[in-house]
């Protein structure tokens, strides 16, 4: 995570996300280039547990902020603007998997000859994981992608996803155990 990063996600209330919202707001560029600066990654992150591409994670995480530009007057509370950001990325990236109707190749990536030699059964195991996460709804993706890529809680959660508190957790957990079956009996 970048300095800034992990600067909004632990200051309180008068932090620079709270300035830097409102110069965005009265259209400085600058003040929406550190946001952008410091919450791309989580954004592209969430977008690729949700979509399983790369490329469409770049495509929502590039639509998200576009998105959030246009729509940053609606953010009632400055101080949530990640949970919202992270929240926009991931409805974005749910959006091109449903427009585009495609199964994409899982990506293997050579090793740079000066790394060392990456152990094959973790390869194996992060393509098991992937082509499990793949046959999941894009729904239940999202909902994972908020969870443990986004770091949101239930309930803030579910206000994002149209759930109670309650039916986040009872979800998240039969999604859960779908993906240890799977997993297991794979």
């Amino acid at each position: 995570m970048t300095g800034l990063a992990s600067q909004a996600t632990t200051t309180t209330t008068g932090s620079w996300v709270t300035s830097a919202v409102a110069l965005a707001l009265a259209g400085d560029e600058t003040a929406f280039a550190r946001i952008v600066d410091a919450y791309h990654r989580d954004l592209v992150r969430v977008a690729y547990i949700v979509a399983g591409d790369e490329g469409l994670a770049e495509d929502a995480a590039q639509s998200a902020w576009s998105i959030a530009w246009r729509k940053l007057g609606s953010l009632r509370d400055p101080e949530r603007l990640r949970p919202w950001l992270v929240s926009v990325a991931a409805n974005e990236a749910r959006q091109l998997v449903r427009s585009r109707h495609r199964r994409a190749v899982a990506e293997i990536r050579v090793a740079v000859p000066d790394d060392p030699e990456p152990d094959p059964a973790d390869e194996i195991d992060r393509l098991d994981l992937l082509n499990t996460l793949r046959g999941l709804k894009p729904e239940d993706r999202r909902l994972l992608a908020l969870r443990y890529v986004g770091g949101l809680e239930p309930t803030e959660m579910s206000s994002l996803v149209g759930m109670s508190p309650s039916g986040v957790r009872g979800h998240l957990s039969r999604v859960i155990e779908r993906l240890r079956k799977e997993l297991r009996d794979g």
